[in-house]
């Protein structure tokens, strides 16, 4: 991991990047947003207070990795297609994505990384600030998928380089890395409450607090996960614990009107003015609902998935007309 692209200079990119910045690592980072790239030359890869980290900052029309390079992939899904097709061959790709991209089967990746954490980028800077504290899970894709040699480098120069960015600079203290056998349980988990709460709260034009705060939104995001889960669990996949509780506990809690309630105002203080991703690309007219609420659509196939299906038309209607997030959309999904 000598020269280390980090291709999304976000919120997961800046951090992870910044990781392996005071690691020592020669790292670029590259993103199409040429004032972000202008400010990082000026002002290198930060972390909340932590010092700034020097590194190399490329904007996404002039970048042109060479062959063997390792890639790690923070785009937003809909981005990957332009990004594809600019690796060379052999590459090693580590993509960091909350989504399901089926073109990325196609590139072989053996190596995954999902986030529990909460980091929101300041516009326009490499400068990002972890909001809420969680994991950062590494793991092969498929508990058939092999690590060879080079993987093995990634994933164990990764964890280096997270425990010297909390040891030297004091900074990501709020992230901790847990190294699993197979990724995917633990991204469909992530993809259990990412199609729920980013939808709902970018349709509303909610913070995520307020998702549980106010009453209409709680009743459809309770649904929603509750939908998500048996859609998953229907279709056999394995789910692996994300957050305080195992997806199983959540389904029980749910089915506990009075439970689910109390503690939807236990945790409101720890998502009170953080925003889904999807808050920003929604009034741009682009998300990654195919990418979460249409790749668990397909997922389940016959089996029925109502609420499902009615927020991807209305993330959908939204995108295509423009129409602004407000609370009286989720009328729409009651």
């Amino acid at each position: 991991m000598e020269g280390i692209f980090v291709v999304g200079a976000g919120g997961i990119g800046c951090a992870v990047g910044y990781a392996l910045c005071a690691s020592g690592r020669r790292v670029t980072f590259v993103d199409a947003d040429p004032d972000k790239v202008r400010w990082g030359r000026t002002h290198g890869v930060r972390v909340d207070r932590a010092p700034p980290r020097a590194a190399e900052f490329q904007t996404f029309d002039e970048w042109a990795p060479p062959p063997g390079a390792t890639v790690l992939l923070c785009t937003k899904c809909y981005d990957n297609a332009r990004v594809l097709v600019r690796l060379p061959s052999p590459v090693t790709l580590i993509p960091i994505q909350n989504g399901f991209d089926p073109s990325l089967d196609a590139h072989a990746q053996a190596f995954e990384g999902i986030a529990s954490f909460v980091s929101e980028c300041y516009a326009h800077r490499t400068h990002t600030r972890v909001t809420r504290g969680g994991r950062l899970h590494f793991g092969a894709r498929g508990s058939q998928a092999g690590e060879g040699a080079e993987v093995k480098t990634c994933r164990e120069g990764l964890l280096r380089a997270l425990a010297l960015a909390r040891a030297r600079t004091g900074a990501l203290t709020k992230v901790r890395v847990k190294v699993v056998p197979d990724i995917l349980p633990y991204k469909y988990t992530k993809l259990m409450y990412n199609a729920a709460i980013s939808p709902l709260a970018a349709a509303a034009g909610l913070d995520n607090g307020q998702l549980l705060a106010v009453p209409r939104a709680r009743r459809l995001f309770f649904a929603l996960l509750h939908e998500n889960y048996g859609i998953l669990r229907d279709a056999g996949i394995r789910l692996g614990k994300i957050g305080p509780f195992h997806p199983d506990t959540v389904h029980r809690i749910l089915s506990r009107a009075v439970v689910a309630n109390a503690l939807a105002w236990l945790f409101y203080p720890t998502l009170r003015r953080s925003y889904c991703s999807m808050s920003a690309d929604l009034p741009a007219g682009r998300t990654e609902i195919d990418y979460y609420n249409r790749h668990l659509i397909e997922l389940a196939g016959d089996r029925p998935c109502p609420l499902n299906r009615r927020v991807y038309q209305l993330i959908l209607r939204m995108e295509s007309e423009r129409i602004p997030p407000a609370a009286q959309v989720l009328d729409e999904l009651l």
